[in-house]
């Protein structure tokens, strides 16, 4: 039986997502806690100090500057006028997530459940203040109650971008009742980092007053969540109607959705400080799609 040495020469040269899966063979069920491994191969310290003190961002075309505390806090949302809002809500979870989801050591069937949770948090927050609701009186078995539901009526669409989107968005149905999902798949090309579609699952028309969520793991140079905001704007809803969901976002990406969608409002779970060459964003976690499907 080889060495622990030997096979981790032997699995050096396999693709870092690979060889992340190859190390453990960890269920989903597993991820909700940090295996002792991955809390080592972290080098945690602590305490682990902040590393954006301000939590919500208010971005004009010209320039960005920190929101009230009502965005910071999660309390209902400031009026951002023609300002585009990013939020990046100060849950523990949150952070948490991104940190599992950062690391290179994390399994990939742990990296995708991991998506998969950052996103049920993001899409919370992002819910809270915008879902419309009807009231109404139902019996409990003690007595009668003024209750308030979600508005079935009230059409509201979760679109996750093929195909780390997928991952991002697998729990939206679980937190937001009566949603329909649309797929939309885009493609960047890695020498222009232009965007192209290959898969666009979106109707002709979309219901005037439909509240959109658009779920893109990745916001970096920008080019493919302002192509799928495009089509949603071509097919009739507004800006203040669309939300974005991601987990990490860089400067760029954030500066082109404001200089072009001005009360546009978007969910992070953090903003990391750049872009590479390659168009990746820095620190980031990796290529999401290749780490949270193993290809």
């Amino acid at each position: 039986m080889p060495s622990p040495a030997t096979a981790g020469a032997a699995a050096a040269s396999a693709p870092l997502h690979l060889r992340a899966c190859e190390r453990r063979r960890l269920s989903p069920s597993s991820c909700f806690l940090p295996t002792r491994a991955l809390l080592n191969s972290a080098r945690l310290t602590a305490p682990v100090p902040a590393t954006l003190p301000v939590h919500a961002l208010r971005l004009s075309p010209t320039a960005a500057r920190a929101a009230g505390p009502d965005a910071a806090t999660g309390a209902r949302s400031p009026a951002s006028g023609g300002q585009m809002l990013v939020f990046v809500p100060p849950h523990p979870l949150i952070k948490h997530w991104v940190s599992v989801l950062r690391n290179e050591q994390t399994p990939c069937a742990i990296f995708k459940s991991a998506m998969a949770e950052l996103g049920r948090l993001l899409i919370y927050e992002a819910s809270r203040d915008w879902l419309p609701t009807i009231t109404g009186e139902i019996e409990t078995p003690v007595a009668v109650a003024s209750v308030e539901f979600i508005d079935p009526r009230e059409p509201v669409m979760v679109i996750p971008i093929l195909r780390a989107g997928l991952a991002l968005a697998e729990n939206a149905s679980s937190v937001l009742p009566a949603t329909k999902t649309y797929h939309l798949g885009l493609r960047r090309d890695e020498e222009t980092l232009q965007p192209s579609v290959y898969l666009n699952n979106l109707p002709d028309k979309i219901p005037e007053g439909t509240r959109v969520l658009v779920v893109d793991p990745m916001l970096a140079t920008g080019g493919t969540i302002v192509a799928a905001i495009d089509l949603l704007i071509e097919r009739g809803v507004t800006s203040k109607n669309i939300k974005v969901v991601s987990a990490v976002a860089a400067p760029p990406a954030l500066q082109k959705l404001s200089n072009k969608f001005p009360g546009l409002h978007v969910y992070t779970g953090i903003i990391d400080p750049e872009v590479n060459e390659k168009g990746f964003i820095v620190p980031g976690l990796g290529d999401a799609g290749d780490r949270s499907f193993a290809t």
